[in-house]
Order: structure tokens, then C-alpha cells, then sequence
């Protein structure tokens, strides 16, 4: 399984500490929402940030573009050294293209879905992707509560990708911390991004800990793995 702090719910006066306390508290990839103001309200941060950043760390970057046009931003971000670029399957004609723009810069290839957003829209591109994330809230803001109707698509996914033979990871974004996270990995995800649920605890590398310990029966097949311990006569 993937623990995926989100840079969103950081310190943004501190943001260079804050990925070295997700590195160093165990986390495997760092979350980068990028918001422009049009298809999400809120604005976030671009790829000079990202670029910045880099240097800084050897955590894998997982970037997710909420925007309205994202063709202009993929190579950019590519350059800032994303290592995966989720773009989102509400784009409709855009969607294709994109995805292979994306796997031709070099990068890993994610599609996201909305809550209100039908699965069969997703369905199409199964084949094409490396990862498909869950929206678990309507993006745009963090410190959302986790919509827990969404845990069928998530459950959706995981038949999908047993039935039609694919290998894309399954991420879930919103609210996830622990009191959610093990609905999420029941339900057959095994990439979590977490943000106010990670950054906000004192002791990060504890959390990151814990959360992995809550997801790791489940192994991202949705069902429990059989303990081995022995039982009591």
C-alpha cells in the first residue's frame, strides 16, 4: 500500500520542512493538489513550487490537477519533477488526448472521478491509466468529511480491475484518516492520500505508522488477510 501525506493541509510558511517531516515520518509518496481557480474555487500552487521542492526530497510526486485546462500545465510540471499526473475524467473530450500526452511525457497516467461523477465515464480509459483516484469529498477545499456513499466506487474499481485484468492503483483523496482509512482499504483501495489527518498530528511519523498498520490486513485487495496467530484452546 501507498501512504500519500497531501501538501495541501501542510504549513505553507514552512512548506520545505513540512516534506521533510513527511519523508522522514515514512510517508511513500507526497500529494500535490493543483487548483486554478476555475474548475475547483480555490487556487493552490503552480510548478515553480513543485520544482522548488524537488531537490529537497526523494519522495515520489504525486500530482493531481484540478484545472480546467490542464494541457498547458503537463509539461510544466513533468520539468518540476512529477512523477505521476492525475487529470480528471469530468474533462469529457479531453480526457483521451491527455492521457496520452501525459504517458508520452514520461509520467505515470491518472484519472480521477468526482463524487456525483457516474463510473462508466471512468470506464473507458481503464486500460490507459496507472492509477485511478476516488475522489472521497468534492474537491476544491481540504478538511472535508469523508462521503461515505462513495465507498461503492471505490468497491466498483477494485471489480474492474479484477475482471478485465488491469493493474492500476486505487487512491482515495478526502478525508481519509482513521477513522475512514479502513473503510477504504475494505472497500479495495491501497493508495491513501491523507492531509489534515497526517500533517495536523504532532507526531507524523506515528500517524503515517498507525495508518499503515489500520490498512495493511486488507493488503488493497478489499478483503482481510487471515491472521496467523495462534488461537487459544
Amino acid at each position: 500500500m501507498i501512504i500519500a501525506p497531501s501538501l495541501l493541509a501542510a504549513d505553507f510558511g514552512r512548506l520545505q520542512s513540512e516534506v521533510g517531516r513527511a519523508e522522514r515520518a515514512g510517508a511513500d509518496w507526497l500529494h500535490l493538489d493543483i487548483m486554478d481557480g476555475h474548475f475547483v474555487p480555490n487556487i493552490s500552487f503552480g510548478p515553480a513550487l513543485v520544482r522548488a521542492l524537488r531537490p529537497s526530497t526523494k519522495l515520489f510526486f504525486d500530482v493531481h490537477l484540478m484545472c480546467s485546462r490542464p494541457e498547458i500545465l503537463l509539461e510544466p510540471f513533468t520539468k518540476a519533477g512529477a512523477g505521476l499526473i492525475t487529470i480528471h475524467s469530468e474533462l469529457g473530450d479531453k480526457v483521451k488526448p491527455l492521457l496520452w500526452k501525459i504517458r508520452a511525457l514520461g509520467c505515470k497516467v491518472g484519472l480521477a472521478v468526482n463524487p456525483p461523477t457516474s463510473m462508466a465515464q471512468v470506464q473507458p480509459f481503464l486500460g490507459m491509466i496507472d492509477l485511478l483516484l476516488v475522489m472521497t469529498v468534492n474537491p476544491g477545499f481540504g478538511g472535508q468529511s469523508f462521503i461515505h456513499e462513495t465507498l461503492p466506487k471505490i468497491q466498483q474499481a477494485r471489480a474492474w480491475r479484477r475482471e478485465l485484468g488491469f493493474s492500476y492503483q486505487i487512491e482515495v483523496d478526502g478525508g481519509v484518516t482513521f477513522d475512514t482509512v479502513v473503510d477504504c482499504a475494505r472497500a479495495g483501495a491501497d493508495t491513501f492520500v491523507s492531509g489534515t489527518g497526517l500533517f495536523a498530528q504532532p507526531n507524523m511519523k506515528a500517524a503515517v505508522k498507525k495508518m499503515r498498520l489500520l490498512v495493511r490486513p486488507f493488503d488493497g485487495s478489499g478483503t482481510a488477510k487471515p491472521s496467523t496467530k495462534a488461537v487459544a484452546a
